[in-house]
């Protein structure tokens, strides 16, 4: 195989080499100290982004910490509702207004009683608890719980606390003394972080800060903070569009993550599982490909209090940010996480680096582009000349206009092949396109050696054609038999079988030759019975139009036959022979014997018996032939392998 290359590539070498010999140098020394500025930059940008990403995440919890501090003060809290009921609902409307990101404000009592407000801004929410409309505010009371009269209701407010409906409820559904915030608060006996876990009056994933009263270590205030507010929070988007944060606890259990579609999948699995915490292992990679990685250094010394390290990630280089996030002693352990591709750090810095490349590499494109409009238009003519050859090689032969090129050679070349194209294209129409294929094949196949193969054979005969010829010009005959041989041309093309030669009004059709096919059998029968179909419409057309109807009759047969190329040397036909050929011609003109339009014989009834309706016809002597044939009518396919 001998070496070459396209025109456009030697002149374009011969130009660049000799500007990139003295820029290369420039260049390179350019873009290294650019790039290792841009990285430095994007880390430091970073830094700071994650920073303060982390510092709103606190300043949450923080709000809410320093309201159930607050709260645990007040003396008016100690006593259970409905004592004092205005003056708690007064006040804990006042902390969710100043909380925002707080879901509910609550306190739970020895005596099973509960009070809690529920901010109802979150669509969810309303729809959880049915809240009429205009509602901001739902405020539940349980209160005398061990008394005859116990008072359970659910009130509604607007924003401007006024009352718009009230309703009772179950108070047996819920008990604040079987809650975790308060189990763990009665335990410690001090301030408490508790969740993820499923709050009871919402049925919402929620994170809860809970504490003590200072004069009643039995009572617990405490404050909900939904899980998704949590995500919300951790949006990483003003960093990268591909940056995510998330944050672990201290059993390196995933808490919240900025991809809402992860962070649907935690408030699915804490959802089905209302009685408590529900642990997500960071080791599976289902979640983030990043958190085994996160599990692992938070455990290094050097990031302890955080830290930013560089990792490979999901095939590039990533920025991993972490940084610890507890707040007052509370969610001790817990760690927040940022990762950023490092691509989209330096991406601003990279696309001013390439302005100052593209300028630098000026003149080296120019000496580019001179070289390849020269090439072009020489390597454009031959492209062209060279996907003409490749469509003539695949018989795409459709007639087209010769391309003209400033170079008399080109035109000659392409005058040659629009030459070959009308020759081949002429040489299609008197031989089955797949043998021409196998002719023109530049591997030098044996195209067209007769061998012994099972073939399908079809014989179609248009019934009384002399006297249809007779009682019509001849130019009326011509158009309906084209029309007519058009049709059934198409039919035979689209059931994969072969058009082997047309004899006057009939037409010879052939299945596993040349193109091997496994299901020949089948699609002849097929075949025909869309051919008789055909012909049907086409009658109809015909009598509406005062043409002659042209009734034909169809004799299929399979078996084996020799199929090639037979006659002289100089002059050859590819056809098929042998008594299969016979028996299937014989079998076209029984059809005028028995007064049917598709006769098919044993061997076919054997092959599709199961899959096509036939009429037995008993045996009959052939024109010679000394053995009988066992006649079947091909009537239609079997409506039970069509469904």
């Amino acid at each position: 195989m001998h070496w070459s290359k396209p025109l456009r590539l030697h002149l374009g070498v011969l130009v660049v080499a000799s500007l990139l010999c003295t820029s290369t140098p420039i260049i390179w020394l350019a873009f290294r100290q650019g790039s290792d500025a841009a990285v430095s930059a994007g880390v430091q940008q970073m830094r700071e982004m994650s920073l303060r990403l982390i510092e709103g995440y606190r300043n949450t919890l923080q709000g809410g910490t320093e309201a159930v501090a607050l709260a645990s003060t007040l003396p008016l809290l100690t006593s259970p509702p409905p004592q004092d009921i205005t003056a708690k609902q007064q006040f804990f409307l006042e902390v969710l207004r100043n909380v925002p990101n707080a879901t509910s404000v609550y306190t739970g009592y020895p005596d099973g009683s509960y009070l809690q407000v529920i901010n109802t801004q979150r669509q969810d929410v309303r729809r959880i608890l049915a809240a009429p409309d205009g509602t901001a505010f739902a405020i539940r009371t349980i209160a005398r719980r061990q008394g005859p009269d116990v008072i359970s209701t659910f009130r509604f407010l607007d924003r401007q606390a006024r009352p718009i409906a009230e309703r009772d409820v179950d108070y047996a559904s819920f008990d604040p003394r079987q809650r975790p915030w308060y189990q763990s608060v009665i335990q410690h006996g001090e301030e408490v972080s508790v969740g993820p876990y499923v709050a009871g009056t919402l049925q919402l994933p929620t994170l809860t800060i809970a504490a003590p009263m200072r004069d009643d270590d039995q009572v617990v205030v405490g404050i909900n903070i939904h899980l998704m507010t949590v995500s919300r929070l951790l949006d990483a988007e003003k960093i990268s569009p591909r940056a995510r944060a998330y944050i672990i606890d201290d059993a390196d259990d995933l808490i919240a993550h900025s991809d809402p579609a992860i962070m649907n999948r935690l408030l699915g699995i804490w959802s089905k599982n209302a009685d408590g915490a529900v642990a997500v292992d960071t080791t599976t990679d289902s979640y983030d490909t990043s958190l085994e990685t996160v599990a692992r250094l938070r455990r290094d010394p050097a990031f302890a209090n955080g830290g930013v390290v560089r990792i490979d990630l999901d095939g590039e280089r990533q920025i991993l940010q972490i940084a610890p996030v507890g707040v007052s002693g509370l969610f001790k352990g817990s760690v927040a996480a940022i990762v950023v591709p490092l691509e989209d750090l330096v991406a601003e810095a990279n696309r001013l680096l390439m302005h100052n490349l593209l300028i630098a590499a000026a003149f080296v494109i120019a000496g580019v582009a001179a070289s390849v409009m020269l090439s072009r238009m020489v390597s454009r003519s031959l492209y062209r000349l060279a996907d003409e050859a490749r469509r003539i090689g695949d018989l795409d032969v459709g007639e087209k206009g010769v391309s003209h090129s400033w170079i008399s050679e080109i035109n000659t070349l392409a005058s040659a092949l629009a030459a070959s194209r009308h020759a081949i294209s002429q040489f299609a129409l008197y031989v089955p396109r797949e043998v021409v294929r196998r002719i023109i094949d530049p591997k030098g196949r044996t195209a067209v050696k007769a061998e012994r193969q099972d073939v399908t054979v079809l014989f179609t005969d248009i019934r009384d054609f002399t006297t249809i010829s007779e009682q019509h010009s001849p130019e009326d005959v011509v158009d309906t038999l084209s029309a007519y041989f058009e049709l059934l041309n198409t039919i035979a093309e689209r059931h994969g079988g072969t058009v082997v030669q047309y004899l006057g009004d009939s037409i010879f059709v052939m299945w596993n030759a040349p193109v091997p096919d496994a299901r020949h059998t089948e699609n002849g029968c097929r075949c025909a019975l869309a051919m008789k179909a055909a012909v049907d419409g086409l009658n109809e057309a015909n009598s509406r139009n005062g043409r002659p109807e042209l009734f034909t009759r169809f004799g299929l047969h399979t078996g084996p036959a020799v199929v090639g190329s037979f006659g002289a040397i100089s002059r050859q036909q590819y056809t098929a022979m042998g008594d299969t050929i016979n028996v299937a011609s014989r079998l076209e003109g029984l059809n005028k014997e028995f007064n049917t339009s598709i006769l098919v014989s044993a061997a076919i009834h054997d092959a599709v018996a199961d899959r096509f309706e036939l009429r037995p016809l008993g045996l009959v002597q052939v024109k010679g032939r000394a053995e009988k044939v066992d006649l079947w009518e091909l009537v239609g396919e079997n409506p039970k392998t069509q469904e």
